[in-house]
């Protein structure tokens, strides 16, 4: 599908592709995804819940805690999933995409939250310890529980990067920081079974609340970096190198290239600078293979601005055109063409 294009080849030229698929496979994997880990998680949290009820223990309550916050979490990416696989339309032409951002960045506030009710659970522990009865088959539970987030979060994480969508793999890594939490408390359930030191119990906590508070700041820092439309520099170098590898020598030089995502969607933007006797017929014909280039390499999920301007003579030295009729000098420099060189509002 090819979204808005002007075929009358007009100096800024824009195109689309994607807006339209992105309701097919990829949304539908996403969809079923989310709504699976939420069944998924409510039964594994139920698990950590019933290990707590048994043993009465401040880090198995941690860590169940933490669950009620995958859940939720899982519940509210499952509707941004299905909330940004919808198209672009005239209240939002850049798409819906911006909606994982707010999904991730309120995953990581719930995290946040959480970790506050552990620590305070784990120093009232320490202050005051209480028994922790049953400690063998809270332990069987937890490794249960434990072993399935390891199973649900490394499949979100990889089903996440292959459809791109940033909800499904910010939801696996939360459920990642939940595995190591689990290991944390089941060593530490294992340490006070062979000591009998309680407070113990309350440490494990207050160290679990602290691992879980720097994974949410992580996770609001990378939603907050997205809705900012912080610079990435993964991508801009990812399409530096992908314009260096498909470079023809009627491409002169390009600059003032920006990129950004919103989901899956890559918006890309940029002036590519021709030769100033081309006709409108041939511009149109290296845009469209720089469309086809994009669609390729993004999987028709990308979104595309190119800004035409004719070569002027201080450029020859960067032509790679030879035997050229415009030419005013000799080439003496090659475009590196990276990052530096294309982000660069000046082609000089």
């Amino acid at each position: 599908m090819v979204g808005p294009h002007n075929d009358s080849t007009s100096p800024e030229t824009q195109t689309g592709f994607g807006p339209d698929r992105a309701v097919t496979g990829a949304a539908k994997t996403g969809t079923v995804v989310m709504l699976t880990a939420c069944v998924i998680g409510i039964f594994l949290m139920g698990l950590k819940f019933f290990a707590y009820w048994l043993t009465g223990s401040s880090a198995i309550f941690s860590d169940a805690l933490e669950s009620i916050i995958n859940v939720v979490a899982s519940g509210f990416g499952f509707v941004s999933v299905v909330v940004a696989s919808r198209p672009a339309d005239e209240s939002h032409p850049y798409g819906h995409g911006n909606i994982e951002f707010f999904a991730a960045g309120f995953e990581g506030a719930l995290i946040l939250l959480a970790a506050g009710g552990i620590v305070f659970k784990g120093v009232q522990q320490i202050l005051d310890p209480s028994d922790l009865p049953y400690l063998g088959s809270g332990a069987i539970f937890m490794a249960l529980a434990g072993a399935g987030n390891l199973a649900l979060g490394l499949s979100l994480i990889r089903i996440g990067k292959r459809i791109k969508s940033l909800v499904l793999e910010a939801d696996g890594r939360h459920l990642l920081t939940d595995v190591v939490t689990s290991a944390t408390v089941l060593l530490g359930l294992g340490l006070i079974y062979l000591t009998g030191w309680l407070r113990l119990d309350g440490v494990i906590a207050c160290i679990a609340g602290a691992n879980i508070v720097y994974w949410g700041f992580r996770l609001v820092w990378k939603a907050s970096a997205g809705l900012m439309q912080r610079s990435n520099p993964e991508l801009l170098d990812e399409i530096c190198d992908l314009l260096l590898q498909q470079k023809k020598s009627i491409w002169i030089d390009v600059h003032r290239l920006r990129a950004w995502r919103t989901g899956r969607m890559v918006h890309v933007d940029f002036h590519l600078i021709l030769p100033r006797d081309v006709t409108l017929e041939e511009a149109h014909r290296e845009v469209k293979a720089l469309e086809r280039i994009f669609s390729d390499h993004f999987e028709c999920y990308a979104e595309i601005l190119i800004h035409l301007d004719p070569c002027t003579d201080p450029g020859c030295v960067v032509c790679e055109i030879d035997p050229c009729g415009l030419r005013k000098s000799r080439q003496t420099n090659r475009s590196k063409w990276d990052r530096k060189y294309l982000t660069a509002d000046d082609p000089e």
